[in-house]
């Protein structure tokens, strides 16, 4: 059985949008395989996500809440075929027509229970003459570079001898789901087809590490550069961008290029961190070594005592 979403973020079921998403970002920086090398980490991570993306879209949350993890497998029209199985029941103290909550498995006023009435629908199979079968729901993995992912935008995918034309929204991150109406199994008679389920899974990438909506690169510097300071490049998925270095900066300084990680189109958008790390010539010149010797006859610096 599936875990809680709410158990897997550690938040109440109560809880809004921003706690969520607070809970999310924690649970993400944690848990990233590229920062974390638990081998279990990625499971984990993989799973925090799923949860955040139903949690965090208002209408799948509902429908979680109503139907917990069968939410996915119950057709858009259930209240109405409910209605109908059961003689029409609609307002009254045993119906849905008041919106009433329905748990599968439990009965409600008049003893039906209602996964007995919908359990050739869920299950696959016809009984009771209750009408045609809705396709099953069908999910298949969807590899993006980062670049990609960020960029989002139309890509015709080829899947089981099919072709599916897929809009990618920018910013889409690990683990998110993108839905395609109608094109999962088909249904029987003149029952519409389920939906096919688009998990993203993004590529690792030589450059860029990312943790939710963030992304983080690494930044070469020269011990000069880091030294008396110096505005250098920067890789972004969008393109070369230009960061000023601090004098004085260490390996492992972080500087934020705020909006510039993974686009939200719900939300803020991420963040960039480049992280300084000062590089040194892996074979320097006479003139170079002299010059350090120098340096080092001159300097009382002593990184082991500053720490």
């Amino acid at each position: 059985m599936a875990r809680d979403y709410y158990e897997v973020l550690g938040v109440s079921r109560d809880a809004d949008k921003d706690q969520i998403q607070q809970a999310y970002r924690k649970l993400a920086r944690r848990f990233h395989p590229d920062v974390n090398s638990d081998p279990a980490a990625e499971d984990r991570f993989k799973e925090v996500s799923e949860a955040y993306e139903v949690l965090s879209d208002p209408s799948t949350r509902s429908r979680y809440d109503r139907f917990g993890e069968d939410f996915r497998r119950v057709p858009e029209d259930y209240d109405e075929r409910v209605g109908a199985a059961t003689g029409g029941f609609g307002g009254g103290r045993g119906g849905f027509g008041g919106g009433t909550r329905v748990h599968f498995g439990r009965g409600f006023d008049g003893n039906v229970d209602v996964g007995d009435i919908f359990g050739d629908i869920f299950g696959g199979r016809r009984s009771g003459g209750y009408g045609p079968i809705p396709g099953a729901d069908q999910e298949a993995v969807l590899e993006l570079t980062v670049e990609e992912a960020y960029r989002g935008g139309k890509r015709r995918l080829g899947l089981d001898g099919r072709s599916y034309d897929v809009d990618i929204p920018a910013g889409v991150i690990d683990g998110q789901r993108i839905r395609l109406a109608g094109q999962g199994g088909r249904g029987s008679g003149d029952a519409p087809a389920g939906d096919l389920y688009l998990v993203v899974h993004i590529k690792p990438h030589p450059r860029f590490r990312l943790v939710g909506r963030d992304i983080y690169v690494d930044l070469p510097v020269s011990p000069w550069e880091a030294v008396l300071g110096a505005t250098v490049a920067v890789p972004t998925p969008s393109g070369e961008a230009k960061v000023k270095v601090a004098p004085s900066s260490s390996t492992g300084r972080k500087l934020r290029l705020r909006g510039a990680g993974m686009p939200n189109a719900r939300g803020a958008d991420g963040n960039l961190y480049a992280e300084v790390k000062v590089m040194v010539p892996s074979k320097p010149t006479a003139r170079e070594r002299e010059l350090f010797e120098q340096l080092a006859a001159e300097s009382s610096f002593d990184p082991r005592r500053e720490q």
